[in-house]
């Protein structure tokens, strides 16, 4: 996955595209940050699609730690095919955006072993 920003951190207006594949094979997504927020023991963003990406709908990334020091990560969200490639991979993107979402979980699991 390779993403692209116009910003370092996610803020309300920040353009986003992630691009997944490798080389000229690679489909990017663009998309907008519509939330964020940052507080102690949260911190998290929303972003909505934007023409041109494969999917049209919205995600949200939220990482929480408790009081006892536990660390959850949440991944919510919605989509629609918006491209021909999308309708015709039917289930099989589905369980692309299934293992995005493990992938997310399993690196930030490292991150937080690794401190």
């Amino acid at each position: 996955v390779r993403m692209r920003t116009t910003a370092a951190r996610a803020t309300e207006g920040v353009l986003v595209t992630a691009g997944l594949g490798v080389g000229p094979a690679r489909i990017w997504g663009p998309c907008q940050v519509i939330w964020s927020e940052e507080s102690p023991t949260r911190a998290g963003f929303g972003y909505g699609s934007l023409t041109g990406h494969p999917e049209r709908g919205e995600e949200a990334f939220v990482v929480g730690r408790e009081d006892d020091g536990a660390v959850w990560f949440e991944v919510r969200a919605f989509s629609l095919p918006a491209r021909w490639f999308t309708r015709a991979g039917g289930p099989a993107v589905r369980a692309v955006q299934h293992t995005y979402a493990w992938w997310l979980g399993r690196t930030l699991r490292r991150l937080c072993v690794s401190r």
